[in-house]
């Protein structure tokens, strides 16, 4: 097992191409034209030279240096373990599928991002002092934007939109080429002009949500007046959903760009995924908490769809007593995840059942590593992991594929921890993210706690839920965060909040690919809301003069403070909701 590596990475390497290809995450970072991985890494020294030094001249490595000591590398295969050998390199991951934080796009017209008065954005935009948004800039990186909108445009037809980066075209616009694009005669002129399409609508609400405009429709955002960057996330994926590098390198031009217009920057980002210990100590969560203390920044994320889908069991393991957590697979599931982290103190006999009661121990290699077990017509490729450099957590990850079949056994499995040490007795068990799974599949007595998507787990961003506003009620779908006050795993210490604030988030009105407005819902569309309000107390504070340090984790508290109750909730902060929900106007001081 080689300790510079996280474990997802050390069993990609290790897994033949066509059992990764079966799997959700485990190729995600292979780029098989070139036989080369992208990987992410945390570096020291001049790792251009170093990363020089061994390349070869039939293969050479691509560098992408980040900010704060962070990279992404394109290696060829082969070259992977003398890379990782570097003195330079401290810590490589491999990159996740994210997925949007959709919950339902529906088909009823609506106007009004949602309602004002529920989050008390009235009294300061249509009263004193009337903010706006004018002066910061909103990063909005998902699957593009629709910039023919009027939703997008200044009252004289041009754009708001500084700068757009296509990465699927490898491409960037500034406001200037937008504007001659948006001059041309018909559509299919503009479109040939600039052509960078939303295809799935998805960062076009997110857009009109935080910032949108339409004195024609009545439509307004949470800032209307805020102008744009826009990223359209490249993926390698059929399906579309980015990965977290395009993320990192989105968030990083965004810093570029702010810095070289010398603006307030809120960085929006609408999506997540499950994989990881939940704690705060993946290399994409650092690297959002480096990037929110550059430059004026604040970085808004959703707290992901996962808290009513069963996906995540949790508890305590005492003397004595083996621990069973059974769950369901569906028919026609190709591939199913599984994750065991528990405190490196325990130590635990780990067995699976399969659906016809085979029992098999999932017995580790002594340094941890790979192996792979089959039971029925299902094999599992197991990893146990070791604490890393960056992590303490223990990890167990199981990867279900089929065996002679088009799909892994249907039925109940039961995953049973016997003790054999118990210091903490705490674990956590994760299945694949609920947008990559069928519904039947689910945990039977799952827990909603920390159910939070990455990176929405970073602590220095600002973690978003939703509730439901026609109720003022907590959403149930929404992420949960930390409710067990002495977790002991992670770097996340006991008492941190998650999410921060909720936003309204079921059925809130959006621009769509139509020219019209649909209601949508997912915590993809309650962040937005919170980034709009952010970039209205940087307008004040920092465009404004009243204060220049009104960034980073002094907004976060800002909004917590104006945060106000809701129905059914008692003790403040706590997992459902954070500080409470947003309340725009008791927010600024």
């Amino acid at each position: 097992m080689e300790q510079k590596r996280e474990n997802l990475l050390n069993l990609a390497l290790e897994t033949p191409e066509e059992e990764r290809e079966q799997t959700e995450n485990l190729n995600a970072g292979f780029l098989p034209e070139t036989r080369s991985w992208e990987m992410i890494v945390k570096f020291h020294g001049d790792l251009r030279r170093a990363v020089a030094g061994v390349e070869s001249p039939d293969a050479q490595i691509r560098v992408e240096i980040l900010i704060a000591g962070y990279a992404i590398l394109t290696v060829p295969e082969f070259l992977v373990d003398t890379v990782t050998a570097l003195e330079e390199i401290e810590y490589l991951e491999l990159p996740k599928r994210f997925y949007y934080s959709v919950d339902g796009f529906f088909a009823d017209e609506g106007f009004g991002f949602a309602s004002a008065d529920r989050v008390c954005f009235t009294a300061v935009t249509q009263g004193p002092p009337f903010l706006t948004g004018r002066g910061v800039l909103m990063l909005i990186a998902d699957s593009g934007i629709d910039w023919q909108r009027q939703d997008f445009r200044n009252g004289d037809g041009s754009t708001r939109i500084r700068f757009l980066w296509d990465q699927t075209l490898n491409a960037e616009f500034s406001a200037a080429q937008i504007d001659v694009a948006l001059l041309a005669g018909n559509p299919e002129e503009q479109f040939r002009m600039l052509p960078s399409l939303d295809v799935s609508g998805h960062g076009t609400a997110v857009a009109g949500i935080a910032a949108g405009a339409n004195p024609e429709s009545g439509y307004e955002g949470a800032a209307p007046k805020a102008e744009y960057l826009i990223v359209k996330l490249g993926s390698a994926d059929p399906l579309g959903f980015p990965r977290t590098t395009e993320l990192m390198r989105a968030v990083a031009w965004g810093l570029q760009k702010a810095e070289l217009l010398g603006m307030p920057l809120v960085i929006n980002l609408s999506f997540g995924n499950s994989y990881g210990a939940h704690d705060g100590s993946s290399l994409l969560e650092r690297f959002l908490d480096n990037a929110a203390e550059i430059g004026r920044t604040v970085i808004c994320v959703g707290s992901g769809n996962e808290g009513a889908n069963g996906g995540h069991a949790a508890g305590r393991v005492q003397n004595g007593q083996t621990t069973r957590q059974e769950f369901a697979v569906a028919n026609y599931e190709r591939n199913l995840r599984l994750q065991l982290w528990q405190n490196y103190s325990d130590e635990y006999r780990i067995y699976l059942v399969s659906p016809g009661r085979r029992r098999v121990e999932m017995t580790a290699p002594i340094n941890g590593g790979k192996y792979t077990v089959f039971l029925e017509n299902t094999k599992i490729l197991a990893y146990q992991g070791e604490p890393a450099p960056y992590a303490v957590a223990k990890e167990l990850y199981l990867e279900f594929l089929p065996e002679g079949t088009p799909y892994i056994s249907s039925g109940i499995w039961t995953i049973e921890l016997e003790p054999v040490r118990v210091v903490t007795g705490q674990y956590y068990l994760y299945l694949s993210d609920g947008a990559a799974r069928n519904a039947g599949t689910f945990f039977f007595t799952p827990t909603p706690e920390v159910t939070l998507t990455i990176p929405s787990t970073a602590a220095k961003v600002i973690t978003v839920g939703a509730y439901d506003a026609l109720y003022d009620a907590y959403a149930d779908f929404s992420g949960r965060g930390y409710a067990d006050e002495d977790r002991t795993i992670g770097v996340v210490t006991a008492g941190l909040v998650k999410p921060d604030i909720v936003t309204p988030g079921v059925n809130v009105s959006a621009p769509d690919l139509f020219g019209g407005y649909v209601p949508v819902t997912g915590t993809s569309f309650a962040v937005p809301i919170a980034a709009g309000a952010a970039a209205l107390l940087m307008e004040w504070g920092i465009v404004r003069g009243n204060d220049r340090f009104l960034y980073g984790e002094k907004v976060k508290a800002y909004l917590r403070a104006g945060a106000r109750r809701l129905r059914g909730e008692r003790a403040y902060p706590n997992d459902r909701v954070g500080y409470g929900a947003l309340c725009l106007s008791e927010s600024l001081p």
